[in-house]
């Protein structure tokens, strides 16, 4: 028997789509032509023989006579491929280019790994008085908030200080000065890449001296910029998991959260400063681990916002299936990833009865580009991991319904 199933892929309005809103800047674009992909579910037929009859027809669409696109669909449980198409060429993976990220962060650093911000001083407290200088030490924590904000200045009227007589520096040692990175368009919304942030901007001394004002500490100096002495006495240091940064990076896909993490596998290598280099070369390292020639693909930062990065479905399948074989990384990832039909990027996406709340996998959208990488339970109950990276699309949302169709033919009995 033969079921029709038809997918009517419509232009793009002039706004971001919901379930992008928090990616990466999509293609704006407005068209009157719309792209019908017909796929003939061939019931007769046993799975998986059914679903690459019904990917072959998705891929004689009109919207490839214009666009290409990648793929890869790997069998976790038979460990062989159900579906390869393009599978090794080099594409630009947006921001799928995260799951790299996190896989490579996870591998290095551990599920336990925290990111800590530290506030310190030299010198003596005297009755009220801290004779000395103040040092605000950046560990690139982007969920730095108010909370620990208060718990800085609280730490110093703890100690019984209300005049710093000296002055009060941010000791921003932790990466180097690039505000920006490689291959990033100057018109996009870019992350500010400056290991003290608070509230996702580089005000976080301006902050800190108007709390200390208002909580009556006075200043005798001024704010600067200086590496913390190694002499120097810690008051108090604010930490957040791995998990936390693991969960905005991936569910809303937030660049900031994502580069943060990249630097933070810098700075693993021991590196002062660390640099995007050492963390590409951390990536490398585990791509020639999973048996890739790592010089193959071009690795440019952590979020997928690079115009440089050039990756394949082959090495995201692969990267995937390596956190799916390691418990240590598989368990901090898959609750991390936006869940169809339920939250995060994917929430307005896929949410008939067989794929929603199946299918964890990450989006990305930047112009010309979509793409899904993640993992899903097949029809006959195995464990899917899947790459798809759509390219040259005048409208992303045509490659985002062309993906959610490949997830639905892989779900539905």
């Amino acid at each position: 028997m033969l079921a029709l199933l038809t997918l009517l892929v419509l232009p793009m309005s002039a706004q971001v789509d919901n379930e992008d809103l928090l990616d990466d800047k999509d293609s704006i674009q407005d068209d009157t032509a719309a792209v019908v992909l017909t796929v003939h579910h061939n019931d007769s037929l046993s799975w998986p023989k059914n679903v690459q009859e019904g990917i072959d027809e998705l891929l004689r669409g009109e919207m490839f006579n214009t666009s290409q696109v990648g793929l890869l669909i790997w069998d976790l449980d038979a460990d062989s491929a159900i579906y390869r198409y393009n599978d090794r060429q080099l594409l630009r993976p947006a921001s799928t280019m995260k799951v790299i990220t996190a896989i490579t962060a996870l591998d290095r650093l551990g599920g336990s790994y925290q990111f800590k911000t530290d506030l310190c001083y030299t010198g003596r407290v005297d009755s009220s008085k801290l004779i000395g200088d103040v040092y605000c030490v950046g560990g690139f924590d982007p969920r730095f908030n108010s909370d620990d904000m208060r718990a800085f200045v609280e730490a110093l009227h703890r100690m019984g200080v209300d005049t710093i007589h000296g002055n009060v520096y941010a000791d921003i040692s932790m990466k180097d000065t690039d505000l920006l990175g490689e291959g990033w368009c100057w018109d996009d919304d870019n992350p500010v890449l400056s290991p003290l942030v608070y509230q996702r901007k580089n005000i976080f001394m301006d902050k800190f001296m108007s709390a200390l004002s208002r909580a009556g500490i006075y200043v005798t100096g001024t704010a600067g910029i200086r590496r913390k002495p190694s002499d120097a006495s810690c008051i108090v240091s604010r930490f957040h998991t791995i998990d936390q940064i693991l969960m905005r990076m991936l569910k809303e896909s937030d660049n900031l959260y994502a580069e943060s993490m990249y630097y933070h596998l810098a700075a693993s290598t021991g590196n002062r400063p660390a640099t995007a280099k050492s963390a590409r070369m951390l990536e490398r390292q585990l791509i020639s681990k999973l048996g890739l020639d790592a010089s193959r693909y071009r690795l440019a930062d952590g979020s997928g916002l690079s115009l440089y990065n050039y990756v394949t479905p082959e090495l995201e399948v692969r990267m995937l299936r390596y956190a799916y074989n390691n418990e240590n990384i598989y368990n901090h990832l898959l609750p991390a990833l936006p869940i169809a039909g339920v939250d995060g990027t994917l929430r307005s996406r896929m949410r008939s009865e067989f794929t929603r709340g199946n299918v964890h996998a990450k989006t990305g959208t930047v112009t010309g580009i979509a793409s899904l990488c993640g993992y899903l339970t097949a029809a006959n109950g195995h464990h899917i991991c899947f790459s798809i990276i759509n390219q040259g699309l005048l409208h992303g949302r045509n490659g985002r319904l062309f993906q959610d169709k490949v997830c639905q033919l892989l779900c539905q009995p």
